[in-house]
């Protein structure tokens, strides 16, 4: 439970650098820390579910596996960007860049895959 616990406020402190840098994810770690707190300290996991605008799509997330389209969206759009500038730095170096590309797929098959309402 400790190690959870340090693993939860490392994450929180990582995603609270994408409150001040734009191109630094924020609700990624924050998911990783409310899971992390679910067990080991439900109470900061309750203040990641109040923060307004992150806190209610991480809990519906988490506890519906739902995402937003407006969710979705964004991180379809953040990941295609994403996929632009791996192109541009890694070319020439292909095994790296299909490594890439193919970690960026997987991650936008699986946001696309979630549903956008919680079930009823």
């Amino acid at each position: 439970m400790m190690i959870a616990r340090i693993l939860g406020f490392l994450l929180l402190g990582l995603g609270a650098i994408g409150i001040f840098l734009p191109v630094w994810p924020t609700t990624v770690f924050w998911i990783g820390a409310a899971l992390c707190f679910a067990r080991s300290s439900p109470a900061m996991r309750d203040w990641i579910y109040g923060r307004p605008g992150f806190g209610p799509p991480i809990r519906n997330f988490i506890e519906d596996g739902t995402l937003s389209r407006k969710s979705k969206s964004g991180a379809l759009i953040g990941m295609t960007l994403a996929g632009g500038i791996s192109t541009a730095f890694l070319w020439g170096r292909w095994t790296w860049l299909a490594a890439a590309l193919a970690l960026l797929a997987s991650g936008m098959a699986y946001v696309a895959s979630r549903p956008s309402d919680p079930p009823a």
